[in-house]
């Protein structure tokens, strides 16, 4: 599963390159009106969001998602996601929708919907900053807060990975 991984985040490591030298495009471009972004965040399963987390030992963890945005405007975007989840024997399919603005095309802030179909929901808000490796690749380290609507509050610390396109 590790090599699987690795495999996956050279391969869109290595395609994020080639498409940032194929682009003379800036991180203002990138955050424009008619832009989209395609969005992998680390993360835990236990808050049924989408994003990617593993684990061993005694309890079995595995997360795996992604999401999807296009600018309405400039610097501010609509998001979907979708992901599946597995916290030791119990399996979900989660999905997300919200928005994600970016203050000074610096600071992301989002607040979105996620629901797993389990029944549990939270309303989310996040902040964080984004560092653009390459023209059109940004890690975007975060601090979220999960507001349980029939579950559980939960604090979380993520580091996105974000394609512009």
């Amino acid at each position: 599963m590790k090599k699987l991984l690795f495999s996956v985040i050279l391969g869109v490591a290595v395609f994020a390159n080639i498409s940032a030298q194929d682009t003379n495009s800036t991180s203002a471009d990138v955050l424009s009106k008619g832009s989209w972004i395609i969005e992998a965040n680390t993360g835990s399963a236990t808050t049924g969001n989408t994003s990617f987390a593993f684990s061993s030992g005694n309890i079995d963890v595995f997360s795996v998602g992604v999401e999807s945005g296009y600018f309405i405007s400039d610097n501010l975007a609509i998001k979907i996601g979708l992901g599946y989840s597995s916290f030791n024997s119990n399996s979900n399919f989660v999905y997300k929708i919200g928005g994600k603005y970016y203050i000074n095309r610096k600071f992301p802030v989002g607040i979105d919907f996620t629901g797993v179909s389990d029944g549990a929901n939270w309303i989310g808000i996040q902040g964080g900053y984004a560092w653009f490796i390459a023209n059109n690749v940004s890690l975007e380290p975060a601090v979220r807060y999960n507001a349980g609507i029939d579950s559980s509050n939960i604090f979380q610390g993520l580091i996105g990975f974000v394609i512009h396109l």
